[in-house]
């Protein structure tokens, strides 16, 4: 009884964390049973995860910039301009597929360095950088296009957005491909545990454990069968294609930014910029340069989430990007960011853009117009917003 309500207690102070998980598996099963099983079919599964991969790349840059307190209304200018950019580069001017990705990161470099060097050396608020930023780089897209659309891209240059591994070398069908996927899933079964049980004993060593080991084991065990889940349906089910090139670029950027994060100076002085500006200054973090530099990273994933749309639709067209930033904003409050900032994490706003995926793949498996799917989903993201404060009220009370 004892190790019961010291479970309970621990999940009531972290209902706000937990909570987020909890909404995404029951989403996930209602749209399964209301689409009859089409949901979480092999294809479909696929779809989702390439549908909303620039979204969610979008989203880890988003929740950093949100947690030190900050907003971003440019990233889906910016993935328009450098995915317009990398079409002049690559179809326009022939140049190597590899040559026009990598000027392309680095291009969305130079602009966040713009937008900082506005937010952080002049000092104006990032909400009016960046709306001006977003009216900037949508003009300067319609400029580079002149009003037209660039395609086709080289194939190459499409794996990255809409591709999968290895296809010149096993045809999705074989037996081979099927392996490479499950192998991938028991690599990321076997770092994913290891991670976890390394961590949970460093903590107790050092006292510093206070989750109870019923929830920690049930939240293992919860995530490992997600990802043999996650396995079976890409690799072994009837249908399945294999693993999306997007999707390893997701399962990298997860791990370096949660370590990011949660190991390293620069993620903890995000955090305390977040929680008290003027505290953290006096404490000695440079939180202008820290300001430089995230917004130097939102430029670089909102380039790579450009060149991720822009090879699936294997197109750049001066409306590419459009309301992105809204999907990424919307994507980190869902996942538990705190409107004030210093609070938020990576896995929780990339499981907030996997919500909104699931909503608008599954309305749209359902045949629920447009309108209807903006409506719910604005119903969404006002309704984690308040959860969000009443956690906080609740914990205020107490």
């Amino acid at each position: 009884m004892a190790s019961l309500s010291e479970t309970l207690g621990f999940l009531t102070s972290r209902l706000r964390q937990i909570g987020i998980f909890i909404a995404l598996f029951v989403i996930v099963i209602l749209f399964q049973v209301l689409t009859n099983g089409r949901l979480l079919t092999a294809g479909n599964v696929a779809n989702i995860i390439v549908q909303n991969s620039y979204i969610l790349i979008l989203a880890i840059g988003m929740v950093m910039v949100i947690i030190a307190g900050h907003i971003d209304l440019s990233v889906g200018s910016v993935a328009a301009f450098v995915g317009a950019l990398s079409g002049v580069m690559v179809v326009n001017w022939g140049w190597p597929w590899w040559v026009g990705i990598l000027v392309s990161l680095v291009i969305g470099a130079l602009v966040g360095a713009w937008q900082g060097f506005w937010i952080a050396i002049v000092g104006i608020p990032a909400f009016i950088v960046t709306l001006a930023g977003m009216l900037i780089f949508r003009g300067l897209t319609q400029i580079v296009l002149e009003n037209r659309q660039i395609t086709p891209f080289p194939a190459e240059y499409r794996q990255l957005g809409g591709g999968y591994l290895f296809p010149q070398l096993f045809p999705a069908t074989t037996s081979v491909a099927e392996w490479i996927t499950v192998g991938l899933g028991l690599l990321a079964l076997v770092f994913f545990v290891s991670q976890q049980v390394r961590a949970r004993v460093n903590r107790v060593k050092l006292g510093l454990e206070g989750e109870p080991a019923a929830w920690f084991w049930t939240k293992v065990g919860f995530t490992a069968a997600l990802i043999l889940g996650l396995t079976y349906l890409l690799g072994v089910a009837p249908g399945s294609r294999g693993t999306p090139v997007v999707l390893v670029v997701l399962a990298v950027l997860v791990i370096v930014y949660t370590a990011v994060m949660n190991r390293s100076v620069f993620g903890r002085h995000i955090y305390a910029i977040g929680g008290n500006r003027n505290a953290a200054d006096l404490s000695g973090i440079k939180s202008r340069k820290v300001d430089f530099y995230l917004f130097v990273n939102m430029g670089v994933l909102a380039a790579l989430a450009g060149l991720v749309f822009t090879g699936r639709l294997n197109s750049a067209g001066p409306g590419a990007g459009n309301l992105f930033e809204l999907d990424a904003i919307a994507a980190a409050f869902i996942g538990g960011a705190a409107v004030q900032g210093g609070i938020g994490t990576v896995t929780g706003a990339i499981t907030g853009g996997l919500i909104m995926g699931v909503l608008n793949n599954g309305m749209s498996l359902l045949g629920v117009s447009t309108d209807y799917q903006q409506f719910i989903k604005g119903m969404v993201l006002l309704l984690a917003v308040a959860f969000d404060v009443f956690n906080k009220r609740r914990a205020g009370g107490r």
